[in-house]
């Protein structure tokens, strides 16, 4: 099953013309639309017409996570604020989020793309698509319902959470197609085999899942467990949210929307390009977005590429399961947590807490785990049983108003963390993803 036939099966040669032309757009575009952008390429010197062939994006300069965090909240926008008619965003470094602006075409984008996805998932007109994402300024609710609306399925905007309420919609309307993060698609096998409901007692066929790391393994249980072919889905708010690529029935890569999305794998050391099956970071350049295009947008996301046709009969380019990152954001339970907000959280109680912590990551019956270890004040006490609930409160608040998810928070007496003599290590992950 395919939904876009022309483009998802294009030959190389019609892609490449749909990509250039679309790549020359792009960048006259934002030249003329986006200062910040413009300064970055005339301080390299070049202009949109040295972009002549696809081969000519090198010529061009990257965009990071940090140039949106300096342009916050819409410095990057290249449409007005009239002609954005939606807002999303996700989290930053700073503790200012990274926001994205959609106008009514790229919406429309957004549901094209999305909808390919989720026809390689086996979603007709006739599937009843359930999307257990979170709604509101998290990409993932919306930008799963905006591509099931787009087929004509029929959509049961659940959102996250409610595991009992889920199952019974689940059942009650014979939920066909389940869209969540893979750690929650197993919580809800999990409540299903408490309920005493078996695979075939529910009428799911296939599950799309992204937003956090996942294993084969974790792939195979979900299968198992909840009776469904499990398709990887990969996105970044930033770029457009769900649907950049996702994995078809083959299993073999996800398959990214080339038309809408020029992938490069660049050396993160060098900023030199990789050849195909060479793992580097992966940059994209969206051609087609006019709220917020982005020009070589560096994700910081570890994968490789690879441009044979697939079994499935698609010919769009196939990246990798993400194998990692060139930063230090975590991705916990979904949402991106970088060690810098927790400092930010931390300062704020200067009276109380010292700078000396750690971050604890880790993953018990695939559910992500997130602890947070930090000294108190020297001659503050942990056996102050009144006083240490009563800032573990405050802190629990602060943390989940900036990262957007709680953690466990321990306190130490002051000098119980080892000191470093070089870069503190801050972060201890032991998940093996």
């Amino acid at each position: 099953m395919i939904w876009n036939e022309a483009i998802e099966c294009a030959d190389r040669e019609t892609m490449q013309k749909i990509q250039l032309e679309r790549l020359k757009e792009t960048v006259d575009y934002v030249y003329e639309n986006v200062g910040p952008y413009r300064k970055k390429m005339e301080e390299k010197g070049v202009v949109p017409g040295d972009i002549r062939t696809l081969a000519d994006i090198t010529k061009l300069p990257f965009i990071t996570k940090e140039d949106l965090a300096n342009n916050y909240p819409n410095g990057l926008f290249a449409a007005d604020m009239e002609d954005i008619v939606r807002i999303h965003a996700s989290s930053g470094t700073t503790g200012k989020p990274k926001i994205a602006g959609y106008t009514r075409g790229d919406l429309d984008m957004w549901g094209e793309c999305v909808a390919r996805c989720l026809t390689m998932a086996g979603a007709t007109k006739k599937s009843v698509v359930q999307v257990a994402y979170g709604y509101g300024l998290f990409t993932g609710g919306l930008g799963a319902h905006i591509g099931a609306e787009t087929i004509g399925a029929t959509v049961i905007p659940m959102s996250s959470g409610n595991t009992q309420k889920q199952l019974m919609f689940m059942q009650d309307l014979k939920s066909t197609h389940l869209c969540c993060t893979p750690s929650y698609a197993l919580t809800i096998a999990e409540a299903a085999e408490k309920a005493g409901l078996s695979p075939e007692e529910i009428s799911l066929k296939a599950g799309v899942f992204g937003a956090e790391p996942w294993t084969e393994g974790m792939r195979n249980e979900i299968e198992k467990r909840l009776g469904i072919h499990a398709h990887d889905i990969y996105g970044l708010s930033e770029v457009m949210g769900p649907g950049v690529s996702t994995s078809c029935s083959e299993n073999a890569g996800m398959h990214i929307m080339e038309d809408y999305f020029f992938p490069e794998i660049i050396d993160p050391d060098t900023l030199e390009p990789l050849p195909d099956g060479e793992k580097g970071e992966l940059v994209i350049t969206t051609i087609g977005k006019k709220g917020m295009p982005l020009v070589r947008y560096r994700t910081r996301d570890i994968c490789y590429l690879n441009h044979e046709k697939c079994e499935c009969g698609r010919t769009l380019v196939r990246m990798s399961r993400v194998f990692g990152r060139t930063d230090d954001m975590l991705i916990i339970r979904g949402v991106n947590v970088f060690p810098s907000q927790v400092e930010t959280v931390i300062s704020r109680f200067s009276e109380t807490l010292t700078m000396n912590y750690k971050l604890y990551v880790g993953r018990e019956d695939n559910k992500d785990t997130f602890e947070l270890a930090v000294e108190l004040a020297e001659g503050l006490a942990i056996d102050d049983i009144t006083f240490v609930e009563n800032l573990r409160t405050r802190v629990d608040h602060e943390l989940r108003s900036i990262l957007g998810i709680g953690c466990k928070i321990r306190f130490l007496n002051a000098g119980t963390l080892p000191r470093s003599e070089g870069k503190a290590v801050r972060v201890e992950d032991t998940r093996k993803l």
